[in-house]
């Protein structure tokens, strides 16, 4: 650690501290200015809660032990709409992405059903599912499946063609090749995939649960609305915005792992 740190230091580039401290400086700022623009009635409390207003309300669902309610069952539904839409769209991006006959079979009819809006469909999964956890988990879903089908699709489409003459050479058989070469390839594409399918997972999170729901911190966040308690609105927000980091936090964390494992393969 101390080499690195006098490495770093010997580079002219800036240490983890320095680089957190960097990445502070503007929401920090940002946070100090609202609050003096609150406190002194130059912003509207009614519109913007000052940041001490929001921890406060933050503290008070928290310690009434509502929020944790809410979030373990928007977690649940993120989570399993996430893992329905991205396994699917994992499954037929393989498929259309390994075999030319799937792509001509099922691609033009998966790129019609990607360009309905996602709100369009909310009022037949409310017709055909009712408003349990069916409709909120088949939307969200709908939009964790297309950003994984594509760029699964767009991974092995990508695939070096040398590469599978070196597959030849060495003997590979169709299952190895896709094995131990087009899936490791793709892994970056894949990757990115599961990213966007995560936050999109999150974003129809918010749709079904401002639209139709009794729990979560969607309709937290509807409820609030109705009364104008708009501290426990920018709680919601920044409850969504933290969730949403984690979880792409973990995934980068994933990606460098089986990255660091796609280069060992092939050094």
């Amino acid at each position: 650690m101390a080499n690195r740190a006098i490495a770093a230091r010997s580079t002219g580039r800036p240490g983890k501290a320095a680089t957190l401290g960097l990445g502070l400086l503007l929401p920090g700022s940002v946070i100090i200015l609202w609050q003096m623009l609150g406190h002194y009635g130059i912003i509207s409390e009614m519109l913007f809660p000052t940041p001490y207003t929001i921890a406060d309300s933050f503290i008070t669902l928290a310690s009434s032990g509502d929020l944790w309610i809410n979030l373990r069952i928007s977690v649940a539904r993120a989570l399993s709409g996430f893992l329905l839409g991205g396994g699917l769209g994992l499954f037929f991006g393989i498929l259309v992405g390994l075999f030319r006959r799937s792509e001509k079979l099922l691609d033009p009819s998966l790129q019609m059903i990607r360009m309905i809006p996602s709100l369009a469909v909310v009022p037949l999964f409310i017709l055909w599912f009712g408003i349990g956890e069916e409709s909120k988990v088949l939307l969200i879903a709908k939009g964790a499946f297309f950003p994984l089908y594509i760029n699964t699709f767009m991974g092995i489409r990508g695939v070096d063609n040398k590469l599978f003459e070196v597959s030849r050479v060495l003997g590979f058989s169709r299952v190895k090749q896709i094995l131990r070469l087009v899936l490791p390839a793709a892994v970056p594409y894949i990757m990115l995939g599961v990213r966007l399918s995560l936050g999109l997972s999150w974003l129809g999170l918010v749709v079904a649960e401002l639209i139709a729901s009794t729990s979560g911190i969607g309709y937290m966040m509807s409820d609030a609305r109705q009364f104008a308690d708009t501290p426990v609105v920018f709680v919601g927000i920044i409850i969504f915005a933290l969730a949403g980091l984690l979880s792409d936090t973990i995934v980068r964390l994933i990606e460098r792992r089986l990255l660091r494992w796609e280069r060992g393969m092939t050094s």
